[in-house]
């Protein structure tokens, strides 16, 4: 497959939507924009999709005011509603995410995957480098800063523990069957269950979204859009209130599941403030620190997807990538190398037991930890998945879907190996107050007890942050073109409006009780748009089939 370093100047003058060589597209009368509102307020231009815009911007400032004007009230509730739907609904969003792992699978090694985005000529825009590096960034960073210590530390500890029975009943949090007082084995299920929540299962859920959403886009000619994958099942009903409930569903999904991230990322900040220069914890400063970066991402907004967003990615990477070579020189290098294998062969290992939806007995591990996760990442795919499109055109399916699927899988696994061993290494050693540290500031502690402790832990403050701005600033620009009815190119203030509500609604979710607020959005948004995704991997298939694909050797 020949690579294109550069932009191509002349695609950059081409309308993206334009197939180059064979394609099959979908005949319909609808046109882009077409049920659409364009107005002028004041010396700005508006352009936006009357239904969904409308329902989904009055559902979100609802919210945000309900959990502004009700406080005390708003905490107990989003844990009420995070509790019942983990553990009521915990083989549901287990069995879900097998099924888009299976899917992705099966794609790849099917003629299927000879299908090439965007039509059998069509060249990519970005290269490997630059590529990997948005998908990297949009996909996973928060979280991996978040969660890269804090993880790996929780289920050592948990599985170290043992198990724990109550009334004939798990009370402990360890996954599977635990390791009670094995040192060795607790570290390699304590790894193999983070690696499982941060591999192929959600790597997949955004594979099959961003996939749909990129054929039936480039290739079938339908708006950029989640409801156009629908088409092969609804038809001509998908421009009608099928579709508008399909677009709005996906846009609360994809606000919230940021909000949860943003959430996350100023918490790990203001901890991280907190250990280097003594600033005050609390709502105060992570409502600051969002504020700040919202303004930030505005900026990065304004600048559009080449400039902006890429340029920001690749900075994640530099500085992630500098930091993650930091703590591998002077940890036990030679132990982070070969515990990267031990760790992939023990996730491959347990893998089967770790993705079992039913029959479980740790249900604190399924119900607390992955059925939170799988509903975080579904939540987070409309944005990910349609800025993964954006900037796939030209790829095969099988090149898109190892890249998305088995890349980013193997760096994040690589990720954790090196920040989950050197956690728990010196866990074993006795920094109890490594264990006994807030979630959002187990990182600096950990980088604590390595040389230049406040060199990088001001780096790794920074790369939440740019983690943080990129997250806002793509996932903006996707709700901006789902807003408005499939139109790419949207006025700049629906840009900064919705840019502006993520910020709100992470404020929102802090003040109405934290963490647990931003878990419970997150489930509570992925659980509709699980049983989308579940409908998008048959229409994926179908749009598959019905594509011309190139040769053997293309």
């Amino acid at each position: 497959m020949s690579e294109n370093k550069d932009i191509d100047e002349s695609k950059a003058e081409k309308d993206p939507m334009i197939p180059d060589g064979e394609v099959n597209p979908i005949n319909t009368d609808y046109k882009v924009g077409q049920d659409n509102v364009v107005m002028n307020l004041g010396p700005f231009g508006l352009d936006f999709h009357n239904r969904v815009f409308a329902v989904s911007g009055l559902a979100i400032v609802a919210f945000v005011l309900f959990a502004l004007i009700f406080q005390e009230q708003a905490e107990p509730l989003f844990s009420g509603i995070r509790g019942w739907l983990t553990s009521n609904l915990d083989w549901f969003f287990l069995s879900a995410a097998n099924i888009f792992v299976v899917v992705a699978l099966v794609l790849i090694f099917t003629p299927l995957g000879r299908v090439r985005i965007g039509g059998t000529e069509a060249k990519p825009d970005f290269s490997y480098m630059g590529w990997f590096s948005m998908l990297f960034a949009a996909g996973m960073g928060i979280g991996l800063m978040f969660y890269g210590v804090s993880e790996p530390i929780s289920h050592f500890s948990s599985s170290l523990g043992g198990i724990s029975m109550e009334n004939g009943v798990r009370t402990d949090w360890a996954p599977l069957g635990a390791a009670g007082g094995n040192e060795a084995a607790a570290r390699e299920l304590g790894m193999a269950a983070t690696i499982f929540h941060w591999a192929l299962h959600p790597w997949a859920i955004y594979a099959i979204l961003a996939l749909g959403l990129a054929l039936f886009s480039f290739n079938k000619g339908l708006p950029l859009t989640v409801r156009s994958i629908f088409y092969p099942i609804l038809k001509e009903r998908v421009w009608g209130w099928p579709g508008h409930i399909i677009d709005t569903i996906a846009i609360l999904a994809t606000l919230f599941g940021l909000a949860t991230s943003l959430g996350l990322g100023a918490s790990q900040a203001a901890a991280g403030l907190n250990f280097l220069f003594d600033v005050p914890k609390g709502d105060t400063t992570e409502i600051l620190l969002v504020m700040g970066i919202t303004a930030i991402a505005l900026t990065s907004v304004l600048a559009g997807l080449e400039s902006g967003v890429q340029r920001l990615s690749q900075i994640n990477m530099t500085l992630a990538a500098l930091l993650l070579l930091f703590v591998i020189i002077v940890g036990p290098t030679l132990a982070i190398i070969t515990g990267f294998g031990e760790n992939l062969v023990n996730y491959i290992a347990n893998l089967p037991a770790l993705s079992n939806p039913v029959g479980r007995e740790d249900l604190n591990f399924t119900q607390g930890w992955t059925s939170f996760y799988w509903a975080w990442w579904i939540a987070w795919s409309p944005f990910v998945g349609m800025f993964i499109a954006r900037v796939s055109r030209g790829r095969t399916v099988r090149e898109f879907l190892v890249s998305v699927l088995l890349v980013p899988s193997l760096a994040c696994v690589f990720w954790m190996s090196v920040f989950g061993n050197i956690a728990i290494e010196q866990v074993i050693n006795g920094a109890q107050d490594l264990v006994d540290a807030d979630l959002s500031l187990k990182l600096f502690v950990m980088l604590e007890g390595l040389p230049w402790a406040s060199v990088t832990s001001f780096i790794g403050i920074i790369l939440v942050i740019v983690f943080f701005v990129t997250s806002s600033d793509s996932g903006s620009l996707v709700i901006d073109t789902i807003s408005a009815g499939g139109k790419v190119e949207a006025p700049v203030p629906q840009r900064i409006f919705w840019c502006t509500f993520e910020g709100l609604v992470a404020i929102a979710l802090i003040l109405g009780g934290g963490l647990v607020a931003l878990q419970a959005m997150a489930v509570s948004a992925g659980l509709p748009f699980t049983i989308v995704l579940l409908a998008a991997c048959v229409a994926v298939i179908q749009g598959l089939r019905s594509e011309p694909r190139i040769g053997k050797n293309g």
